[in-house]
């Protein structure tokens, strides 16, 4: 039983929760709910995929981690490194399996675009001040344009990919501020580390403005209803407003690492303020 905790512990349950959920947020917002079939694949494609991605993280952040998150399965020794990655392989194997089941296009996503750059990200871009930001946003947005394709239907999903993008890139950058020390150790060359804190937030803060005013845009055209409005200030903007506030008035790590417990389901409510605001 240890041992199944721990690999629970790895995959980080509660990201691959939220990657589920917004995939079942994603099919209501294509109406498509009924098919539940692929509903199930695409919920347990992503799911797959984000836990071994989570999984083949703490196998390569392992001297990070003895810094940052001691206690996590790895750096504990309570999983041993090459059984964290085989544990990963049979994840990404998993899912690719299960996207086979899928129209071409949306396996084309997973196993030829996503899966790739995952590793890619992980072995050689996250260390990259910016760019390993940008590329793990991506993924993440990508996986809504994954969801349109399952279902036929990609226009619905580009503001749900746009934003989910933008507010990942804006925690990723926030988490690692809240990294910093670890990955200092690690000489990972991240933002921070190359440009300093107070670029970074000032960077975060930018981000965050140009979110709250585009996102707007949808509500101001009329393509959603007064509910998106309330849903994106409560669950997006006002959340945006006090990590910024947050991270200028204190401009350390441990503030960072709350900020980014913040922004974690920003991206969900922005779904639900989508889904809502377009009944």
């Amino acid at each position: 039983m240890k041992d199944i905790y721990n690999y629970f512990l790895l995959i980080r349950p509660l990201n691959v929760l939220v990657s589920g959920l917004a995939m079942i947020i994603s099919a209501a917002i294509l109406d498509s709910l009924d098919q539940e079939l692929l509903v199930i694949l695409v919920v347990l494609v992503v799911m797959a995929y984000t836990a071994g991605a989570n999984s083949i993280n703490d196998v390569l952040d392992l001297e990070i981690d003895k810094v940052n998150r001691p206690l996590r399965p790895i750096p504990s020794k309570n999983i041993k490194k090459n059984k964290a990655l085989i544990f990963s392989f049979l994840l990404f194997s998993g899912g690719s399996v299960l996207s086979l089941q899928l129209p071409s296009s949306a396996y084309f996503i997973s196993i030829v675009i996503s899966m790739p750059l995952i590793v890619i990200y992980s072995t050689h871009l996250k260390s990259k001040p910016l760019i390993g930001n940008i590329a793990v946003s991506f993924i993440i947005g990508l996986s809504f344009i994954f969801c349109g394709t399952v279902f036929g239907n990609v226009h619905p999903m580009w503001t749900p990919c746009l934003l989910a993008f933008s507010l990942t890139l804006i925690r990723e950058i926030t988490k690692d501020i809240a990294d910093l020390e670890g990955d200092k150790i690690a000489k990972h060359n991240t933002y921070p580390i190359e440009y300093g804190i107070k670029s970074a937030i000032k960077l975060i803060s930018f981000l965050s403005c140009v979110v709250c005013l585009v996102a707007l845009a949808p509500y101001i055209n009329n393509t959603y209803n007064d509910w998106y409005l309330t849903i994106l200030l409560i669950g997006v903007e006002i959340p945006l407003i006090i990590v910024v506030v947050f991270l200028t008035r204190n401009q350390t790590i441990s503030s960072a690492v709350l900020s980014s417990k913040i922004l974690k389901f920003s991206t969900i409510m922005g779904l639900l303020a989508i889904y809502i605001g377009s009944l």
